[in-house]
């Protein structure tokens, strides 16, 4: 093979320069490594024995296979491989290993026949952020549902003002999930496109997209009731929440690509919904308010509303909708957001890597 500049997946390996890229990110590989990833590609499709390893790579050098097996484990955790469910490299047991992701030479000598191109970046930024956007509707439903039938059980049982109160709820929940889970998104998204340190930038553009999202929909919302009624709710949820959330799910979303083998729905859901949980449970702890918490200054200020989140205040021995109720329902919000957020952002990121 004349070039000695291959891609595959989202990787560039770029031999003259003695460069592995994930998406322009530089992927660390020592020496011996880089060279025996080098090698695999060159030979796409078709053994490469241990000894040839041992003659190539280590050059002659006396080493163990424990050696070539540390070196395969740790090629495949940089790739993101599975030894059990290989997308780059095939285990051929007590012969050597086999390269058998598609390549394509930069120069266009083609490998494979069938090797895809990467993504182009406007399909990995839009892609993943219109996800997350239907993944933080999806999470308003559930919300939805949670507060409508724990928040306000004496309505429930009134027949059409029950539903009502249901409908209102879930409508509310739907529009915000879409609204917050869309800027959180694409500002994920917008951090993982830029080169190096993937894991801050996600957090960051997380948190700008949550910012900005939080600031303005707390703006227009007291407007609204300052308009409508006369007189606002006060400290709802706002630009800090908004951040911190964001910066969160950003993490969750990098954790959750760097999950072993294709990217799939389970970790993606995991990796967001534990760090969606553990900000939402910390954020009233330092004052700040989710949608429970709002939604308990809303029913306190308008008491004429049939909206009242005592009675799950009273699940937790509280009189009212106290602290405890509010970090507790703030993790939950925060697990159902973060875990169908990011998880429908890594079933995105697989097909741009399909």
């Amino acid at each position: 093979m004349a070039t000695g500049r291959f891609r595959f997946e989202r990787f560039q390996l770029d031999v003259s320069d003695r460069q592995l890229r994930r998406d322009g990110a530089p992927v660390e590989l020592n020496a011996r490594y880089f060279d025996a990833l080098t090698l695999l590609v060159r030979e796409q499709g078709r053994l490469v024995t241990k000894e040839r390893f041992h003659d190539e790579v280590w050059r002659g050098v006396p080493v163990t296979d424990e050696a070539l097996t540390q070196c395969i484990r740790t090629l495949r955790r940089q790739l993101g491989d599975d030894a059990g469910r290989p997308r780059f490299i095939e285990t051929a047991p007590k012969h050597g290993y086999r390269f058998i992701a598609p390549v394509e030479a930069f120069d266009g000598e083609t490998v494979a026949a069938d090797a895809p191109s990467p993504a182009r970046p406007w399909l990995r930024f839009g892609l993943p952020g219109a996800a997350g956007m239907a993944g933080g509707g999806i999470a308003g439903v559930l919300v939805g549902l949670f507060y409508g039938f724990g928040a306000a059980p004496e309505p429930l049982q009134a027949g059409m003002g029950a539903a009502s109160v249901l409908l209102v709820l879930i409508s509310i929940s739907i529009v915000l999930g879409l609204v917050a889970g869309g800027g959180v998104a694409f500002g994920i998204a917008a951090g993982a496109l830029a080169p190096g340190r993937v894991w801050l930038w996600s957090m960051v553009g997380g948190a700008a997209g949550g910012l900005v999202i939080g600031a303005f929909g707390k703006l227009i919302g007291l407007d609204a009731f300052n308009l409508l009624f006369g007189q606002s709710p006060g400290a709802i949820t706002g630009a800090a929440e908004g951040a911190a959330t964001g910066a969160a799910l950003g993490l969750g979303a990098w954790l959750a690509s760097r999950w072993p083998g294709r990217p799939r729905l389970t970790p993606g859901f995991a990796a967001g919904g534990l760090a969606g949980a553990a900000v939402g449970l910390v954020i009233p702890l330092f004052g700040g308010r989710l949608m429970g918490g709002s939604l308990d200054l809303l029913a306190r200020r308008f008491p004429e509303s049939r909206l009242s989140l005592d009675p799950i205040g009273a699940v937790f021995g509280e009189t009212g909708f106290g602290p405890i109720s509010q970090a507790v329902t703030g993790g939950i919000e925060g697990l159902l957001f973060g875990g169908c957020v990011v998880g429908a952002m890594t079933l995105a990121r697989r097909l741009t890597e399909s």
